[in-house]
């Protein structure tokens, strides 16, 4: 149950017994990472598939970041009002009602391609629904799996949770490609499906994921700043979380050069999707090497090392055009994000009262990944005026400069600060809930 005055929600009820059912057992876990691996594929087979089409009938790397763009462009304006809702509404049929706009929005695009009609502005308008709504459907979801996992089983949860993320990517972008090259109705279709194939899932959870009833809500304005708040009193999660924000705009830049460098080489866009399996299959590996590498290097040397790789790995990008290369050195760049995702997201999700978790999480995605929209764009333009190989260059070397910021910053300092913090508010949190229950038991008759 959700509180309005950030108090942390009681823990899932196995939680409380000596033995909690196993992931692998536990049918509401299931379901709900089931129902949101679905909708993450439909989302990476039809994401791949925006900006091949425009690339392939225009030519032009601009035309595809356009694509790019209006897809990632609800990460900047939609994340605080989404995290707010979230935080309000039912969260399961939240997830259903996503779902089933975004199978409307790609059927269309098939009904488009189908009768020849294809237009940028009708790409574009899809594309951002389309993004919205998984904004929405990620954060209910993440939102979500606290109240179906013991504490104990967090970490392995949320380690599955971003598995389950790269694995849509292994498979949703190489199907995306795929099935674009088969015919180019085919990747929106599969999407389509697979969007309604998770609502199927979702409504299978058992969980009722309410939000809170509407006499405690307040005016959407407030409810937001309070999530702001609380995130900008975390100077760690502050920290580092725009230093991912600065390497996030990079890998937007980088997202269109395989394309770009398979067009001008003449080779079939199927390509694309072996480059992605080959790169997600590395952010799969690191999902699952997350919680161990958190307890070697902790947190803050994660994030320190994993800047340093990808200032290393990024300008290597320059020196190939071989297609499986540029998959390997994607892949060790995945492989390092999807442990520093998951060592993230267990920080945030432990420190944060049940009751902000959609609104700070969005805080974080819009900070991390707003800008992304940007990137994107900003890609299309470079590799057009640049070229490929100067386009890796130049990216490697902001990287270099966000490595050295990070290696100049106190983050070891500022993580210890911000878990005592966290700490001491939830020993506050215990204080007031038993509050109540000492005046109770004293009022009692002797």
């Amino acid at each position: 149950m959700s509180v309005t005055d950030g108090r942390t929600a009681p823990a899932h009820p196995q939680a409380k017994g000596p033995d909690p059912v196993p992931l692998r057992r536990n049918r509401d876990y299931l379901m709900l990472w089931s129902g949101a691996g679905l909708t993450l594929l439909g989302s990476r087979a039809t994401s791949v598939a925006y900006p091949l089409l425009l690339i392939w009938s225009t030519g032009s790397a601009a035309a595809g970041a356009m694509a790019a763009f209006a897809a990632q462009l609800p990460h900047l304006i939609v994340q605080l009002p989404a995290g707010a809702l979230v935080d309000r509404w039912n969260r399961r049929r939240t997830m259903l009602v996503c779902s089933a706009g975004c199978a409307v929005s790609t059927a269309s695009v098939v009904a488009a391609v189908g009768v020849g009609q294809v237009h940028l502005a009708h790409l574009a308008v899809a594309a951002f629904v389309e993004g919205s709504l998984m904004v929405c459907h990620r954060l209910a979801e993440r939102a979500c799996v606290r109240q179906v996992v013991p504490a104990s089983q967090l970490t392995a949860a949320l380690a599955g949770n971003e598995a389950r993320g790269r694995a849509a990517g292994l498979l949703g972008q190489p199907l995306g490609s795929a099935a674009f090259a088969a015919a180019r109705w085919s990747p929106f279709l599969l999407g389509s499906v697979t969007h309604l194939l998770s609502l199927l899932a979702v409504l299978c959870v058992r969980a009722p994921f309410g939000g809170r009833p509407a006499a405690e809500r307040r005016r959407l304005g407030p409810e937001i700043a309070e999530g702001l708040r609380w995130l900008w009193r975390r100077r760690f999660l502050r920290r580092i979380t725009l230093l991912i924000s600065g390497s996030n705009v990079i890998f937007q830049a980088l997202a269109l050069l395989p394309a770009f460098v398979l067009y001008e080489d003449g080779l079939s866009p199927a390509t694309v999707g072996v480059i992605a399996a080959i790169s997600g299959a590395g952010g799969a590996v690191g999902a699952l090497c997350g919680g161990w590498a958190t307890r070697r290097i902790g947190l803050a040397g994660l994030v320190r090392g994993a800047l340093v790789v990808w200032a290393l790995l990024v300008p290597a990008l320059a020196l190939t055009r071989s297609p499986l290369l540029l998959g390997a050195l994607l892949a060790g760049m995945s492989l390092v994000g999807g442990a520093v995702n998951v060592a993230g997201g267990v920080h945030q999700v432990r420190t944060t009262p049940d009751a902000l978790q959609g609104r700070v999480n969005s805080a974080l995605q819009l900070t991390g990944s707003g800008a992304n929209a940007l990137g994107a764009l900003a890609g299309g333009v470079l590799l057009d005026s640049l070229g490929a190989a100067r386009t890796a260059a130049l990216l490697g070397v902001a990287m270099g400069v966000l490595a050295l910021v990070a290696a100049a910053s106190a983050l070891t300092r500022l993580l210890a600060s911000d878990e005592q913090q966290a700490s001491q508010e939830q020993q506050a949190s215990q204080e007031q809930q038993q509050e109540p229950i000492r005046e109770q038991e004293g009022e009692r008759p002797s």
